[in-house]
């Protein structure tokens, strides 16, 4: 082993020690009230962490301050740029030059997460992805976000990236109450475009009474993050959970820690979010090694269809080396159970101003239908295994290497040739009176060409409930 490779191998080791730690001592979370502002629970809530998603949360703020001072409105067409559109997923996929509405980006952003849909939006109101991160930051000042930088509209990795747990709960107080007729913009179960309905990653959405929205969010030096809102008897709570290690934990922790706060009270001796003390660290850690450098498959950012009712390996929650609810004991509580989602009615979303006829509806079906069923055939074909050929079948090569189109012997065509005796026929054929001679069969071709019809849109062009 070469001291380069030594090196690399000892910064890697290093990194997942200290990402190991970090996961063992618990992720950032927190839980506050959201009228008075008191912190419930604190778990190094002011830690500095990658945002991920969440960051989307900020993009959607100074959208919407946008539309609050009137500089432009939920109907204002965005234009989909060539950056935009190559960014990498989640994304919809949205061809440069599309146009798309201010308020159906918004719903993509907060339920799909789509990269490309939030960096539109950033393009058309900052005028680049530098200008708005300006915007971005200069809001986070202003509301006493005092640890946050954002380099991005999208929360994709990039190491000047950075927030706590405490500022992602400033955030999500000022977008409830400095925008309360938005509100429900957090709170979409799933949308539909077209045939393609996607349903949102919070998992707390129609699975935990209550619970009313907000973002999920991920990257691998991040793990699973989630800023989300519950409301139970007249109180609202706003919870964050950072740096969880899989998307089931982070849904069960922000499930519990809301269990823990309904059942709490608030009083003088809670603190609000300003008076939480600094930390001491500088830079977030780095939980690639912990949550995707490790045997398995790759992390997935919706829940699992079910998730586990057997204690898991996190850390106690409210053990005493924490800010804990009041009345909390050191024995870890039982794990809390969800069950599968509700029903939900998907909101419609589409692409220029206004919405789609029924008609438009039943094309754009058959469009996707038609496009899905080919590109299924494709993915058909190059997965077929590939037959044995015969030597005289073999596609000849001309001089340039081009392979020609290979065409079987004909042996009568050559035993017509002049001056040449009529050879035999090597092969007998017995003549049916009254029919001609059936020719050979031909060899079977690897897979159906045959693409089937489109399915054809229903009548109404309504979207159908499904499960979320």
């Amino acid at each position: 082993m070469n001291v380069s490779r030594a090196l690399r191998v000892a910064a890697f080791s290093l990194a997942a020690l200290l990402s190991g730690q970090a996961m063992a001592a618990g992720g950032p979370a927190l839980v506050v009230e959201l009228e008075s502002g008191r912190v419930l629970h604190a778990e190094r809530a002011t830690d500095p962490w990658f945002p991920a998603s969440i960051t989307k949360l900020m993009t959607a703020y100074v959208a919407l301050e946008k539309v609050k001072s009137g500089q432009i409105g939920m109907d204002t067409l965005l234009i989909v740029s060539d950056k935009a559109a190559a960014l990498p997923p989640s994304k919809m996929g949205f061809k440069p030059g599309t146009e798309i509405r201010l308020d159906n980006a918004l719903k993509i952003m907060m339920v799909k997460s789509a990269n490309d849909v939030a960096a539109t939006i950033a393009e058309n109101i900052g005028g680049s992805i530098e200008g708005f991160s300006e915007l971005m930051n200069a809001h986070a000042r202003r509301l006493g976000m005092v640890s946050s930088h954002f380099a991005n509209p999208h929360g994709l990795p990039d190491e000047r990236n950075q927030t706590t747990a405490r500022d992602m709960a400033i955030l999500a107080r000022a977008l409830l109450l400095d925008f309360p007729e938005y509100r429900d913009l957090f709170d979409i179960g799933a949308i539909q475009f077209g045939r393609r309905i996607m349903r949102n990653t919070n998992g707390l959405i129609g699975r935990y009474p209550g619970a009313d929205g907000m973002k999920t969010g991920f990257i691998c030096s991040s793990g699973f993050n989630v800023v989300a809102s519950a409301t139970r008897n007249g109180r609202h709570l706003i919870t964050v959970v950072l740096g969880a290690p899989s998307a089931n934990e982070r849904t069960i922790k922000a499930a519990e820690l809301f269990d823990r706060g309904f059942s709490s009270k608030v009083n003088f001796t809670n603190p609000e979010l300003t008076a939480l003390p600094a930390s001491a660290n500088t830079t977030p850690p780095d939980m690639r090694p912990v949550i995707c450098d490790r045997r398995g498959p790759m992390p997935q950012e919706d829940d699992a269809p079910v998730v586990a009712e057997t204690d898991s390996n996190i850390p106690n929650l409210f053990s005493s080396e924490v800010m804990a609810f009041a009345g909390d004991t050191p024995d870890k509580p039982t794990r809390t159970v969800l069950g599968p989602r509700a029903a939900v009615q998907p909101e419609r979303v589409w692409v220029g101003l206004n919405p789609p006829s029924e008609a438009e509806l039943a094309a754009q079906a058959a469009a996707e239908a038609a496009a899905e069923q080919a590109r299924r055939a494709k993915t058909k074909k190059a997965a077929a295994p590939k037959k044995d050929k015969a030597p005289a079948a073999e596609a000849a090569k001309d001089d340039t290497g081009t392979e020609a189109a290979a065409t079987p012997e004909k042996k009568p065509a050559q035993a017509n040739a002049p001056g040449k005796a009529q050879p035999r026929v090597s092969v007998t054929v017995k003549p049916v009176t009254g029919t001609a001679p059936k020719p050979p069969a031909k060899p079977a071709a690897p897979f159906d060409m045959k693409a089937k019809p489109p399915q054809k849109a229903d009548a109404a062009g309504k979207p159908k409930a499904v499960a979320n």
